[in-house]
């Protein structure tokens, strides 16, 4: 609930109303509308589309909004701002983002998404921030955070393990409790305990075969109980299965409308008694209570827009998000190709260029203010000439000849130029909402045009456009190549931008490019078959994969360059007063021009009791540094992050031990190492007849009065001890014998050291109620 209204106060509120005016509440009035109830003061509100732009349907619209949305900034798509790392200007993104929400009267705005990206085939992995679920919820917070700063909402999507587009309505995510935990409710975990997003968005999909629109472990018991959740629970647009079993899961608010055909379904079940009409009125009354909100924040922002100034913020959103991958010096150069002369000949080629793809295809789709093309900006900032070449073409029927043509075109403009800058990517119509990829690659054509022209100039610096990541099998053959995923209606300029070095890089990938699709995790298990998709890789999702596989990768997650260098200073680790590690290091910018780094914290623990990632990211910052400049930075890793999902317990543990903190400018380019003891979580396992002898050992009440008793057992084994291999331990054998069956070794023994009623009484006594100690 808010400042302005107690959860007593909203109940309270849904007394005044009718069975059928509470079911009404929980179903939309139309697309993008909830229910108003006019006899109760009770106003309808708008939620619409983002999340890295406002999609409001004009009036009289088509029926989604794409055709006819009103003008509104389109900032880089998560995957791009993703990749500048930067909590700041993310922040900054999302209250530029609500501030437009605010100005169109919009009450809440459906993001931010932060889904795993569990494959790089996944058609909507452009609206996701990484591979990693500390990247993805602290950054999904920061995007929380800065809207609703505004006075608007959010709805933090799609809960969850929602992991690819095929058959996404019903498919079932089929993944063991450890990744489940420890991957996929991460992130959401974080957003919703930092930030307490105003709604959560239901899945369509199915989690270990129930639906999550109906599932009251995920709704209630994990986001409610567990993480405190107090916003509103609304489903995905047409997620809904069974509208009764979803309300009483927690699922309170259905879209879009049903025209009333659910409502009708919710009044008959608690007329019939199967449905407890006060879990009708939690629903309802979460939906008072984000009516009464979106009240509270309407007309915190006025209008009108400043269009020029939001373009502003998402050209520099837009150059934080491209990653340089590459930038090697070219023959009879002692520097690196970029950045660019601004008098020096420039053939670009590559539709892109003119054409730009700058955001993702599906319900995300942004009518933008402006639209910048690289070829506009880069003619801008250029005082030498600049030439363009298509080179090919992204239509589906292109014949030979044109494509040959344009080709030959192409080679002509490179052969003339000093140098020449190619802009490849995915077409839209390859990668979009509703379908996943079927392979990495890019089109055939346009890999044949950077062969030919590279042939007539090895000069080349290549720019891509991609809402996933793509194979780049001309990796050795290029000197430079900037990741320029989608970066918005400012995209072009950003572009111009980082090529002259007005803007130095500092975007890192939160995504790792493989050599080969065969290469990435979920090869073997995706998209799965007859409505499953089995998640076998486990945990080793992304570069947890990788790394553990020690396999070779085209760039490395976290991995990206600058036209600056920077050291790190050695690192030191210590526990801090709330249980949580501080690494201290000072990074310095030993280049010549002012830049910005990533510093990331991964950790591991060698000799852990459970099995864990080679190492596993749990902190980070982004660090700004003139030429010259040496900062100390201190970055904290939660004591909470370090836990894993112990599946006897079902609950978060914290291992003990000695961790090693790896401070790193990627996960395979470790800078600096630090080691810390951190004290874990006591454990206590309830004891059966089937608990090993080693468990029976360790436990802390009972394992000291058995150890003397499984001692003369384990000293009536000679015969055993006689047959085995010289050092053979039969003891460390015993270890993982369950104590229910030892009686046996002890059958002959008359002074029954391990007899049946000591077993059961060593148990008893283990599983009684502790007192508490004075």
């Amino acid at each position: 609930m808010t400042d302005t209204t107690t959860a007593a106060e909203a109940a309270a509120s849904v007394t005044d109303l009718t069975l059928e005016e509470k079911a009404s509440l929980t179903s939309g009035a139309s697309f993008w509308y909830t229910k108003p109830i006019e006899r109760a003061g009770v106003p309808a509100i708008m939620v619409t589309d983002g999340p890295h732009g406002l999609r409001k349907q004009r009036e009289g619209g088509d029926h989604l909004g794409l055709g006819d949305s009103v003008p509104a900034t389109c900032f880089p798509p998560a995957v791009g701002l993703g990749s500048s790392w930067d909590v700041d200007l993310v922040h900054r993104v999302g209250e530029a983002l609500g501030t437009e929400t605010s100005i169109e009267s919009v009450a809440v705005l459906l993001g931010p998404g932060i889904n795993i990206k569990r494959s790089p085939l996944c058609g909507r992995n452009f609206e996701y921030l990484s591979e990693d679920p500390i990247v993805s919820g602290v950054l999904g917070a920061a995007i929380v955070n800065g809207i609703q700063s505004k006075g608007v909402g959010t709805s933090l999507k799609h809960f969850a393990a929602n992991n690819q587009e095929d058959d996404r309505m019903r498919s079932s995510s089929d993944v063991d409790a450890r990744p489940l935990r420890e991957i996929y409710l991460r992130g959401f975990q974080r957003v919703v305990e930092d930030a307490q997003p105003w709604t959560v968005m239901c899945s369509y999909n199915r989690i270990n075969g129930v639906y999550a629109s109906e599932d009251p472990w995920l709704l209630t018991g994990v986001l409610r109980d567990e993480w405190g959740f107090e916003g509103l629970v609304v489903s995905d647009w047409g997620a809904v299965n069974e509208r009764v079993t979803g309300l009483a899961a927690g699922m309170d608010l259905e879209m879009p409308s049903s025209n009333g055909v659910t409502d009708a379904q919710i009044v008959a079940a608690v007329e019939d008694g199967s449905l407890d009409e006060a879990v009708l009125d939690t629903a309802a009354a979460r939906v008072l209570d984000l009516v009464r909100k979106a009240q509270a924040g309407a007309g915190a922002v006025e209008g009108p827009l400043d269009i020029d100034a939001h373009h502003a913020l998402a050209r520099e959103a837009a150059g934080r998000s491209i990653v340089l991958l590459k930038n090697d010096a070219v023959a009879d150069a002692g520097a690196p190709i970029l950045p660019l002369a601004t008098d020096a000949r420039i053939a670009l080629i590559g539709e892109f260029a003119e054409k730009p793809r700058y955001q993702g295809a599906g319900s995300s789709m942004i009518n933008p203010t402006k639209l910048d093309t690289a070829l506009d900006e880069i003619r801008a900032l250029a005082d030498g000439d600049v030439s363009y070449a298509r080179g090919f073409s992204v239509a589906p029927d292109v014949t030979d000849d044109e494509t040959s043509e344009l080709r030959g075109e192409a080679v002509a403009a490179a052969s003339a130029a000093d140098v020449v800058v190619l802009f490849l990517g995915l077409p839209a119509r390859l990668e979009s909402e509703g379908y996943d990829r079927i392979d990495i690659d890019l089109p055939a054509e346009q890999l044949a045009l950077v062969e030919a022209v590279v042939e007539a100039n090895p000069n080349v610096v290549v720019v891509l456009s991609n809402g996933g990541v793509v194979a780049l099998p001309f990796a050795d053959r290029v000197p430079a190549i900037l990741e320029g995923w989608l970066l918005g209606q400012a995209g072009g300029g950003a572009v111009a931008d980082v090529l002259f070095g007005d803007v130095n890089p500092s975007a890192k990938l939160t995504e790792t490019i493989p050599h080969r699709l065969e290469d990435t995790p979920a090869f073997l298990d995706f998209p799965g078959e007859f409505s499953h998709v089995r998640y076998g890789e486990g945990l080793f999702v992304g570069y947890r994969w990788y790394d553990a596989r020690r396999m070779d990768v085209a760039f490395p997650f976290g991995h990206g360059l600058s036209y600056t260098t920077f050291s790190y200073g050695e690192a030191t680790a210590s526990v801090n007063a709330l249980g949580d590690i501080d690494v201290t290091l000072t990074v310095a910018n030993t280049g010549d021009r002012a830049g910005r780094e990533v510093v990331q914290v991964y950790t591991s623990l060698p000799g852990g009791a459970v099995q864990r990632p080679v190492r596993e990211l749990k902190a980070f910052t982004s660090v700004a540094l003139e030429a010259g400049e040496i900062a100390e930075v201190t970055l904290t890793v939660r004591r909470k992050d370090l836990a894993y999902w112990d599946t006897r317990l079902d609950a978060w543990v914290v291992e003990g031990g000695d961790y090693v903190l790896d401070v790193a400018a990627s996960s395979r380019d470790i800078r600096s190492t630090a080691e810390v003891t951190v004290e874990g979580d006591p454990i206590v396992l309830p004891l059966t007849r089937n608990s090993s002898i080693g468990e029976v050992m360790a436990h802390p009440v009972v394992g000291q009065m058995v150890q003397a008793a499984i001692a003369q057992m384990m000293s009536g084994m000679e015969g055993v001890e006689a047959i085995m291999p010289e050092g053979v331990d039969a003891s460390k054998m015993m270890e993982s014998f369950p104590i229910g069956r030892a009686g046996m070794f002890a059958a002959g023994d008359s002074n029954g050291a391990v007899s049946p009623e000591m077993i059961d009484g060593l148990i008893a006594m283990a599983n009684a109620p502790q007192q508490p100690q004075d």
